[in-house]
């Protein structure tokens, strides 16, 4: 039966809710934040990602109004920490800062033995910085470049050992990529996090090391450790003598990054201030001179763009991981 007055209900009705969701908005807009932010890193302290979640904090803080916290959470090569932001509430309280094994290469790795859908409960916020990556040794190796570390490693197949910040880290997938360009075997060492394996190297128990400038500058600089490659596209303006490895294995490239994320369900307008904030922090010109100095170049891309920077790195390194025939550890 028809009612005349539901085609005018309706719209009204509409409307309510419209405003009724508009009004809501503004309140959590008004009302965030509430209580102290966490950006959860998922390796321990003194990592690369940790360095730069820190140097963002107290900036974010100050203009938000509010205390941001870092919160190392390390484990399962980087799942514990994932798993804690997938699973937060939603209310803007709560970042993840990611890098590319843990955002881009666990959901390839482990699929759906995951204890959570990075795709549906993580949105991305932006691609933080990009990272450049060195090849190092210890000093008592008698290489000083990559073909010679290839002809020392053929040698003595499998006797030389490699640390990784956890299976399908960016340092295992450097490796990897080494090994199989090389025709090579070395050893993988997996560690909780490089920090502790970076000791390791330096203390001589492990031989080689691939990780980023940012964590490795100052040890390279004081003579712990010997940098004989740069993995990116081209010489870094920190270390000028050293080559690019696609010098010795020509298409070899790998940069680490590391972005934020935040759990899927954070209403749209606490995500685009925070976006907002994020970016203006990294295009100022000290944070920015700050991490080139470390030896990453900052992004701040927009929601979108990283989302689909994702889904190119998850193809890109899905096909690393099966040819190298990598498997969780």
């Amino acid at each position: 039966m028809h009612h005349p007055s539901w085609n005018f209900a309706l719209p009204i009705a509409l409307l309510c809710c419209g405003l009724g969701a508009q009004l809501g908005g503004v309140a959590q807009a008004q009302t965030f934040p509430s209580k102290p932010i966490r950006i959860i890193v998922a390796f321990p302290a003194g990592g690369g990602t940790d360095i730069v979640a820190r140097m963002i904090a107290p900036r974010l803080g100050e203009a938000l109004g509010a205390t941001v916290v870092v919160d190392n959470r390390a484990g399962a090569q980087g799942i514990v920490g994932t798993e804690i932001a997938a699973k937060s509430p939603p209310d803007g309280h709560t970042l993840f800062m990611g890098t590319l094994g843990n955002i881009a290469v666990n959901p390839v790795l482990w699929g759906n033995k995951l204890p959570f859908n990075l795709e549906r409960d993580l949105a991305p916020l932006t691609q933080v910085v990009d990272v450049w990556f060195l090849q190092m040794i210890h000093p008592s190796l008698p290489a000083k470049n990559p073909r010679e570390l290839i002809a020392l490693a053929k040698s003595q197949p499998g006797a030389l050992n490699y640390y990784s910040s956890g299976a399908g880290g960016a340092p295992q997938l450097a490796a990897e990529m080494f090994n199989g360009m090389a025709g090579i075997k070395t050893t993988h060492v997996p560690y909780k996090g490089s920090a502790p394996g970076m000791t390791d190297l330096m203390a001589g128990h492990i031989q080689i090391g691939y990780d980023s400038v940012v964590q490795s500058l100052p040890f390279v600089k004081s003579g712990k450790l010997r940098a004989i490659s740069v993995l990116g596209a081209k010489r870094i303006p920190l270390l000028p003598d050293i080559a690019p490895m696609k010098e010795t294995l020509p298409g070899f490239e790998l940069t680490n990054w590391f972005g934020l994320m935040l759990p899927s369900a954070t209403p749209a307008d606490i995500r685009n201030r925070l976006h907002a904030e994020v970016v203006k922090i990294l295009r100022s010109p000290e944070i920015r001179d700050r991490l080139l100095a470390m030896g990453a170049e900052t992004v701040g891309s927009t929601q979108d763009q990283f989302g689909a920077f994702i889904k190119s790195e998850m193809a890109k390194w899905g096909k690393v991981i099966r040819d190298a025939n990598i498997k969780p550890e």
